[in-house]
């Protein structure tokens, strides 16, 4: 298994609340979707994990969230990693 570890800040914390069901619905559908879990750290820190299958899948998302998910959140990092354990 491989996760997208996605961080960012909020630009708009309740407007991208109001976008989750839309980005998950999507994201959800992609090929190899495992899991996926979008935290909302303070201080305004934005962050998600989402796993697949595969490195592929991990590359497809990694690629498709650049620019990030809308204006709500500012992207600043986008790291693909294999999963080593689970709990």
């Amino acid at each position: 298994m491989h996760a997208v570890v996605i961080s960012g800040t909020f630009n708009d914390r309740s407007a991208a609340e109001a976008e989750v069901p839309d980005l998950t619905a999507r994201v959800s559908g992609m090929p190899g979707f495992v899991a996926g879990y979008w935290i909302a750290l303070s201080g305004g820190e934005a962050h998600a994990i989402i796993v697949f299958e595969t490195a592929e899948g991990a590359q497809a998302l990694a690629q498709a969230a650049h620019g990030g998910p809308s204006d709500a959140v500012s992207v600043t990092a986008i790291k693909v990693g294999e999963v080593i354990g689970r709990a």
